[in-house]
């Protein structure tokens, strides 16, 4: 791509702490010995320059932490709603959609926002490096990555459990350099990121870090964005289903920088996240107010992951407790977390697409099912000004007439592999 681009000027602090630091190279976490948390980007441009929408998600490139432009991307886009909220007799609800909706201007070929980390993450990488970057994913992360990573040449090991297989698909086939394994069927996101953990402990591969990667937080943290230069000030509300709550954490931390810049408010949006019943650790450690997650014994959750359609909010260690994650998040905004059923969330992606036109995922539909709660209990003020996070959608539009290429694992391993196979296996791959 021949945009003019200059490498984003930043730091990183810790939140633990306070200390400032250079990023020396692929920083997940603070120098030192302390404590677990995490650490933030500081950037150079105190005030938020939007550049032309030619950058696609780069045209929010002053608060990304990255080195480079990369071909393909597209930023989310944010409209102000008549369908939906005029149902809800709301007078200012705002969708910030993130997928594939080529009429409103989003062109995410992924469907996701999963888009916006992998965009940033891969941005942030230094192209002289020549490890292999690993992704855990419950689906739509490893969509993201494996099309981004595929399209600009950068290797990539992707681990997903076996049943999440049906979510990679793509309209074209992917390079050689992206490399899939699974683990085995009646797995889920952990047994996933503990095969993950297992790569990284080998010579050449490269942990992306998750929730730990400012790069993967601050390119979600663009939905923000998108919001408040659309809207000219910062939300009230913010609405968005989580299965790590890293977007949450992200928006909180967009939040911050924006009120910092001065030009949108000073308010901290109310953060109203959600979670698909009966899998919700993350709604019973904050209804006790616990900074720590209660104990959820392994093959119960298991069992909840298989009964909630919104796979992709499954996470059983989620970056909560830690200091900079979703609990102080939630402390600093006051905000909540609510959860909604699957028959909640499919009657709401029904009323979505009835009313704004187009399908969206099951993740968006419980934030969306959230919502539509919160009003019929009036606990919305109806002049509110609310950010709905769609964070998936047009798939259907996508796939019309599309003929889809799905991935196959390279290697399909038991729940918790020998170490020393694992690694004889792994190493053939690249």
């Amino acid at each position: 791509m021949n945009l003019p681009f200059e490498k984003t000027e930043y730091r990183l602090q810790s939140v633990r702490s306070g200390k400032v630091f250079d990023d020396s190279g692929w920083m997940l976490d603070a120098p030192g010995k302390e404590e677990p948390g995490l650490i933030r980007a500081i950037y150079a441009s105190k005030k938020l320059s939007v550049k032309d929408e030619a950058y696609g998600i780069y045209k929010f490139a002053d608060w990304l932490p990255v080195q480079k432009v990369l071909s393909g991307s597209s930023a989310p886009i944010t409209y102000k709603s008549n369908g939906l909220a005029k149902v809800l007799n709301l007078n200012n609800l705002y969708i910030t959609f993130s997928g594939y909706w080529p009429e409103k201007g989003a062109e995410m070929k992924t469907c996701s926002f999963k888009e916006t980390e992998a965009y940033s993450v891969c941005a942030r990488l230094d192209s002289s490096q020549k490890r292999i970057l690993v992704v855990a994913s419950a689906g739509n992360t490893a969509r993201s990555f494996a099309r981004v990573c595929s399209d600009n040449n950068i290797p990539l090991l992707i681990c997903v459990p076996e049943d999440s297989l049906d979510a990679l698909w793509f309209d074209e086939p992917l390079n050689e350099n992206v490399k899939l394994i699974v683990s085995r069927s009646g797995g889920d996101y952990f047994d996933a990121i503990h095969l993950s953990n297992l790569a990284c402990k080998m010579d050449g591969f490269l942990p992306e870090g998750g929730a730990k990667n400012v790069a993967r937080r601050d390119g979600m943290g663009t939905t923000v964005l998108s919001a408040a230069t659309e809207i000219g000030r910062i939300p009230d509300y913010y609405f968005q289903a989580v299965g790590s709550g890293t977007g949450a954490i992200a928006a909180w931390e967009a939040n911050l920088r924006l009120i910092e810049d001065g030009s949108y408010g000073q308010q901290k949006m109310k953060l109203m996240v959600s979670q698909n019943l009966p899998f919700q650790p993350i709604a019973d450690a904050w209804k006790t107010k616990s900074r720590d997650l209660l104990p959820l014994d392994n093959n119960l959750a298991r069992k909840q992951v298989e009964e909630i359609n919104a796979k992709v909010l499954s996470n059983r260690k989620p970056p909560y407790g830690l200091r900079g994650g979703l609990f102080d998040a939630l402390m600093d905004t006051e905000g909540e977390v609510l959860v909604a059923s699957n028959d909640e969330a499919l009657d709401a992606a029904r009323l979505f697409e009835k009313t704004e036109g187009v399908d969206i995922h099951p993740a968006a539909a419980i934030a969306t099912a959230s919502l539509i709660n919160e009003v019929n209990a009036q606990k919305i003020n109806k002049d509110a000004v609310i950010m709905l996070n769609i964070t998936g959608g047009g798939e259907d539009l996508f796939r019309k007439d599309k003929v889809l290429y799905y991935v196959k694992p390279e290697i399909v391993f038991d729940i918790d592999p020998d170490f020393e196979e694992f690694k004889e296996k792994v190493s053939g791959l690249f």
